[in-house]
């Protein structure tokens, strides 16, 4: 589990505790639906105001592997618990596999999954719109559509995503997106970082907090492995956020 500290054009006195996690890859060998209990015991232990899954629930072809049903991942995720929500985006192993099927295993577990519309929540800092985007190679990705029901220019909007190639057509309204898939590259040397990254903008999006032109993104590197298992340098990772104004301690 890591904490990180945003501090952001953030409207409320109290911060906002997100916690966000990816790629959970399950069936991948060492993270088998065995595993997954503790994982829904860690992530309930960080005492979140929302959760946030940034895709990629199932996993294909990687190296060792086997196939889950979406039915058994969803009966654990089940027992995630924050006081306003839990919401997610498909990835594109998700897709892949039978994004309906995943996406209907998930809403019956009671977590929301948002691919390109966008909800008000309330949260214990103040009202706060999630948006969600379908995943950058595999969905249509229509972030206009997404931001739609976006109704008023003040509130805070987070949108979650899984792929953050899609990045750079992310409008400024938007607070922070949130994404996944790169894994952190999965493999991190010494002097040279992560040398396979999933994205068509090679490290720039490979992981952690990203500013650019005033606009914020975090990426998480995930849980599970694809293709091959191994993590080497880039451990799996529960991230705890805090969202916070600007200039306040949070």
């Amino acid at each position: 589990m890591q904490e990180v500290d945003l501090p952001l054009q953030w409207p409320y006195a109290r911060p906002l505790r997100v916690t966000l996690v990816s790629d959970l890859h399950v069936g991948a060998p060492y993270y088998g639906l065995s595993r997954l209990p503790s994982l829904v015991d860690r992530i309930n232990a960080t005492h979140p105001d929302l959760i946030c899954i940034a895709g990629d629930f199932v996993t294909l072809g990687v190296l060792g592997g086997h196939r889950v049903q979406p039915d058994s991942i969803a009966r654990v995720l089940a027992g995630l618990k924050a006081p306003a929500g839990v919401f997610a985006v498909l990835g594109n192993h998700d897709r892949t596999y039978n994004g309906p099927w995943v996406e209907a295993a998930l809403s019956s577990a009671g977590i929301r999954v948002l691919e390109d519309t966008a909800v008000s929540i309330s949260t214990a800092s103040g009202r706060v719109w999630i948006a969600g985007v379908s995943d950058y190679w595999s969905g249509p990705h229509d972030i206009h559509r997404a931001l739609r029901p976006v109704t008023d220019s003040a509130t805070p909007i987070l949108l979650l995503t899984h792929n953050p190639d899609l990045f750079p057509r992310i409008p400024p309204r938007v607070t922070l997106t949130l994404a996944g898939h790169t894994h952190g590259g999965q493999v991190r040397l010494p002097l040279v970082g992560s040398p396979v990254v999933p994205s068509a903008y090679g490290q720039r999006y490979v992981e952690g907090s990203i500013i650019e032109g005033g606009r914020h993104m975090f990426v998480s590197t995930g849980i599970g492995t694809s293709d091959l298992p191994i993590r080497l340098g880039v451990p799996p990772t529960i991230f705890v956020l805090t969202v916070h104004a600007a200039g306040t301690r949070p």
